[in-house]
Order: structure tokens, then sequence, then C-alpha cells
């Protein structure tokens, strides 16, 4: 009984917290997107970019040329949406615009921005979560851009 008594008094005397609810709307700390479903999203966006540029690697390196390989096909159907009247715009989206976008939403569900006030001075604190799929994603998505750009440059200069 007298434990309880001695427990009640030291519950008594314990300093609470002072909450200030002026300050807590000033501290923003937020992922903007699902760091798990942003990996799986981001692997549905690049399947397409990835399939054909192992299509077009097993295509020159593989030195199968049949006309009806499989690797052949990917190249049949890239050209015709090249050259389809009203759907020509349809390769760059798929091979670039995607990737940039798997891009864009990995790096919002790692990246969490805080803004805290103490006093006078504002900080701003900025993290990256290591999460390892949505890193691989951005990564591979900049390999893909990177691959596309140097290609579109490569077959664009004309030598003189």
């Amino acid at each position: 009984m007298r434990e309880k008594d001695e427990f009640l008094k030291q519950m008594e005397n314990l300093k609470v917290p002072e909450v200030n609810p002026q300050e807590h709307p000033q501290m923003v700390k937020m992922a903007i997107m699902n760091a798990d479903r942003s990996a799986a999203l981001g692997v549905w966006l690049i399947v397409v970019p990835c399939y054909f540029l192992f299509c077009v690697f097993m295509y020159y390196f593989s030195h199968i040329r049949v006309g009806t390989s499989w690797f052949a096909a990917m190249f049949t159907l890239i050209s015709s949406l090249d050259k389809t009247r009203y759907i020509d715009f349809l390769g760059p989206i798929i091979m670039v615009v995607l990737p940039i976008i798997c891009i864009i939403i990995n790096a919002l569900a790692i990246t969490h921005v805080g803004l805290q006030k103490e006093g006078r001075v504002q900080q701003l604190n900025i993290t990256i979560k290591v999460k390892i799929w949505n890193i691989l994603l951005i990564l591979l998505s900049l390999a893909i851009v990177g691959i596309f750009i140097a290609y579109v440059m490569a077959e664009n200069i004309t030598v003189g």
C-alpha cells in the first residue's frame, strides 16, 4: 500500500512537457509518396524501355539475324510507331518520358523535407532515406534516359 502511495506521489510530481500548438504546423516532415508503391509503379514504367534495350542489345550482340526473330520484331514495332502518322510521338514518350516520371516519383518517395523554426532562425532539413529499390530504379531510369539521349545525339551528328 505504501508503495502505491509513493508511486502516486511521484506521478503527481512529474513535469509535463509544454506543447505550443502554434509551432506544430511549422514543423513539416512528410514523404510525398510511399516508397514501396513508387518502386512498384517505377518498375511498370520502365518495363517497356528495358525490354527495348534488351532487344537492341541481343539483336546486335547475339549475332542472330533471323528476320522473324523475337528481337527483330521489337525493331519492326518501334519503327512502325515512328513512321505511323498521329502516333509517332509514342516512341519518345515510352523511351524518355516514362523513365523520367519513374525518376520523379522515386525521388519524391525517398526525399523528406522538414522546416523548423527556432526563434528567428528557420532551418530546412532535407533527408534522403536509403531505400535500395527506389535508388536502383532511379539509377536505371537515368541510364535509360542517358542512353536514349546519347543515341539521339549520335544519330543527328553530321560529319561535315
